[in-house]
């Protein structure tokens, strides 16, 4: 199997490990159901992943992939630290409030007292890895900032606060649109004033 296919038929496993946990849950989402789902041999799951757990850590990556891509090509480039938050905040909302998200945060939550493997792989996977790129933007961007690691978690508090577990506990509806680019805007708004 070549590198290309190989990378799709994952994205189908994967794919089809997202459905069963968002209809069935976590706990009754087993690795033989995965693979029946998926058209896969559960040896190929297993020989790919390793377990249950592995396969849930991968779907967290790559669910959030891209807000580190987008952060990791603006450090890379020269883009100002607005026209970044500008692409990034309504990326970030929508992922972290997304229905894969919310999906997978029920699911962590589930996981807690079983192998409480899949809360600490979403942290690692989303927080932990955005906010630094983040803060290593703001420091590069605005010398002066001293408290660069700071104001990246206070950006990511403006940005999100509570939505996403209103979300995972199903008191909030997905937001909408305008929702994202208002609240998008104004954590931007307010991290460039904090900044300066």
């Amino acid at each position: 199997m070549t590198p290309d296919n190989r990378d799709t038929r994952r994205a189908e496993i994967e794919e089809a490990a997202y459905k069963l946990l968002s209809e069935k849950g976590y706990k009754a989402t087993s690795m033989l159901a995965v693979a029946r789902a998926a058209k896969a041999s559960n040896e190929t799951l297993y020989n790919w992943y390793g377990n249950k757990q592995a396969l849930f850590q991968a779907i967290v990556a790559r669910n959030a992939a891209q807000a580190r891509e987008t952060l990791q090509a603006a450090l890379e480039g020269q883009g100002a630290l607005d026209e970044v938050l500008e692409r990034l905040g309504p990326l970030l909302l929508r992922l972290v409030t997304g229905d894969r998200a919310v999906a997978l945060n029920r699911a962590a939550a589930g996981d807690v007292h079983d192998t409480a493997t899949l809360g600490p792989a979403i942290a690692a996977a989303g927080r932990d890895a955005i906010v630094p790129l983040l803060a290593r933007l703001i420091a590069r961007e605005r010398p002066d900032a001293d408290q660069a690691h700071e104001a990246a978690e206070t950006y990511i508090d403006l940005l999100i606060g509570d939505l996403q577990i209103r979300r995972v506990i199903g008191t909030l509806p997905p937001l909408s649109d305008a929702e994202v680019a208002t609240r998008s805007d104004r954590a931007r708004r307010l991290l460039m004033r904090l900044v300066g």
